[in-house]
C-alpha cells in the first residue's frame, strides 16, 4: 500500500491518466511572516479556482463547437465532401476527449482521489488515447488531402472521392484501437494513504512491468502522435504555401500588365476558386484575335479593367489569409502537444527531476494545453470557413435562404476556401511568362 509520502513519487504525469495536483511537503518552502503566509494561501487559493475556470471554458467551447460541427455536417449534403468527412471525424474524436478526457482529469486532480473506480480507470484511459490518436491522424488526412488538391488538382482527383476518405477515416480508427490497447492492460488503480492518515484514496496510473518497456512505450508516442504528423504537416503546408505564394506573384503580375498594357494580347480568364482564394485559375490563351476594345466602348473597356484588377487584388488578399491560417495550424499544434509530449518523455527517463519541475500546477496548465486542441480545431478548420458559416445559419435559422448550387464533384477544401470544379485547372505556379 502507498504512503501519502510514497505516492508524491508515483504520481502520473501522463497526458491520458488522472493525477491528483498534490505538494510535496517536504520540498515546499513556507513564508515565515503571517503576511507571506496569508499571501501564498491567497495564491494557492487563486490558482485553484483559475484552473477550475480554465477547464470549464476549454469543456464548453470544446462540446458546443463539436456538436455544432457534428450537426451541421450531418444535416448538409451539399458539405458531405473529402475535406469535410475528415473533419466530421476530427470533431466525433475532439468530442469524445472533451467528455472522456477532460471531467476524469479535472474532478480527481481536485479530490486528490480517482472516485470511479478501476473499470472507469481502464474504460477512460483507453478511449482518451484513442481520441488524441485518432485527432492527430485526421489532422495529418487532411494536411495531405489539401496538399494534393491545391498543388496536384489533376491527379488528385483519380482518388479523392468519399468512399476513399471513408475508408483512411477508418483505417485511422482501427490503426489508433490498436496502438493504445497497452492502456486498458497496463492501467490500474493504486490505494494510497491520505494525508490525514485515517482513510485511503485511489489513483489511476499505468503500471510498467520496467523502465525500459515505459520508456519505449513514450518514445514511440513522440514518434508516432508527434514527430511524424509534425513534419507532414509542415512540409504540406509549406509546399501549399510556396504554391499560394506562386499565385500571389503571378497576380501581382497580372495587375501591373493590366494597367500597363491595357490594350495588350487578349486573355480570356475564368476564376474557379467560388470562395475567392485564388488557388487555381482557367485560361484560355487567344492570339491574333480581334481584341475586347475594338468590339467594346472605352468606358467599357476600363470599367472591365478595374474589375479585373479589383477580382485580382480580392484574390491575393484571399492567399494571404490562407496563408496566415495554415502557418496557424502549424503553430497550434506544436503549441497544444509539445509540452505533454516533453514532459511525458521526460518522466520515462528521469523521474525524479520530472516531478520536481512540472508537480503542481505546471503539469495542469500542460494538459489544459493539449486541451485547447480540442476547441481550437472547430475555429480553424470549420468556423473560418465562409461556407461552413452560411451552412450553420441555414441550419438553425427559422427561415431558410435558397443557397446557390455547386456541381457535384465539387470538393470543398474548408479551411481554406479552395475548391475544384468539373472543369480542367492549372495551378497558378506553372503560368507565367512563356
Amino acid at each position: 500500500m502507498y504512503t501519502y509520502q510514497q505516492w508524491f513519487s508515483e504520481i502520473t504525469i501522463d497526458m491520458y491518466i488522472p493525477y491528483s495536483h498534490v505538494v510535496d511537503a517536504s520540498n515546499l518552502i513556507l513564508p515565515r511572516s503571517v503576511q507571506g503566509l496569508t499571501l501564498f494561501l491567497f495564491l494557492s487559493e487563486l490558482n485553484h479556482w483559475i484552473r477550475i475556470l480554465l477547464y470549464c471554458i476549454i469543456f464548453l467551447l470544446s462540446v458546443f463547437g463539436n456538436t455544432l460541427i457534428i450537426v451541421v455536417l450531418m444535416m448538409n449534403k451539399r458539405l458531405r465532401t473529402v475535406t469535410n468527412s475528415f473533419l466530421l471525424s476530427l470533431a466525433l474524436s475532439d468530442l469524445m476527449m472533451s467528455i472522456l478526457c477532460m471531467p476524469f482529469t479535472l474532478i480527481p486532480n481536485l479530490m486528490g482521489n480517482f472516485i470511479f473506480g478501476e473499470a472507469i480507470c481502464k474504460i477512460m484511459a483507453y478511449f482518451m488515447g484513442l481520441s488524441v490518436s485518432v485527432s492527430t491522424f485526421s489532422l495529418v488526412a487532411i494536411a495531405i488531402e489539401r496538399y494534393s488538391a491545391i498543388c496536384n488538382p489533376l491527379k488528385s482527383r483519380v482518388w479523392q472521392t468519399r468512399s476513399h476518405a471513408y475508408k483512411v477515416i477508418a483505417s485511422t480508427w482501427i490503426l489508433s484501437t490498436i496502438i493504445m490497447t497497452p492502456y486498458p492492460i497496463y492501467n490500474k488503480l493504486l490505494p494510497f494513504q491520505m494525508k490525514d492518515k485515517k482513510s485511503l484514496g485511489f489513483q489511476c496510473r499505468m503500471v510498467w512491468p520496467n523502465d525500459t518497456v515505459q520508456q519505449v512505450w513514450y518514445v514511440l508516442l513522440l514518434t508516432i502522435l508527434f514527430f511524424i504528423p509534425g513534419v507532414v504537416m509542415i512540409t504540406a503546408y509549406g509546399l501549399i504555401t510556396r504554391e499560394l505564394y506562386r499565385g500571389m506573384q503571378f497576380e501581382l503580375g497580372l495587375n501591373k500588365e493590366a494597367k500597363v498594357h491595357k490594350n495588350g494580347v487578349a486573355s480570356s480568364m475564368s476564376l474557379a476558386c467560388d470562395e475567392g482564394d485564388g488557388c487555381y485559375i482557367q485560361i484560355t490563351k487567344r492570339r491574333n484575335t480581334m481584341e475586347m476594345s475594338t468590339l467594346t466602348p472605352s468606358g467599357g473597356s476600363c470599367s472591365l479593367d478595374r474589375a479585373r484588377i479589383n477580382n485580382s487584388e480580392a484574390k491575393l488578399m484571399a492567399k494571404k489569409r490562407v496563408i496566415r491560417m495554415l502557418i496557424v495550424i502549424v503553430a497550434m499544434f506544436f503549441i497544444c502537444w509539445m509540452p505533454i509530449f516533453v514532459a511525458n518523455t521526460w518522466k520515462a527517463f528521469d523521474k525524479d527531476s520530472a516531478f520536481r519541475a512540472l508537480t503542481g500546477a505546471p503539469i495542469s496548465f500542460i494538459h489544459l494545453l493539449s486541451y485547447t486542441s480540442a476547441c481550437v480545431n472547430p475555429l480553424i478548420y470549420c468556423f473560418m470557413s465562409k461556407r461552413f458559416r452560411k451552412a450553420f445559419l441555414s441550419s438553425f435559422a427559422s427561415c431558410f435562404k435558397p443557397c446557390r448550387r455547386y456541381p457535384e464533384m465539387e470538393e470543398d477544401l474548408v479551411a481554406t476556401g479552395a475548391s475544384l470544379s468539373k472543369f480542367s485547372y492549372t495551378t497558378v505556379s506553372s503560368l507565367g511568362p512563356s
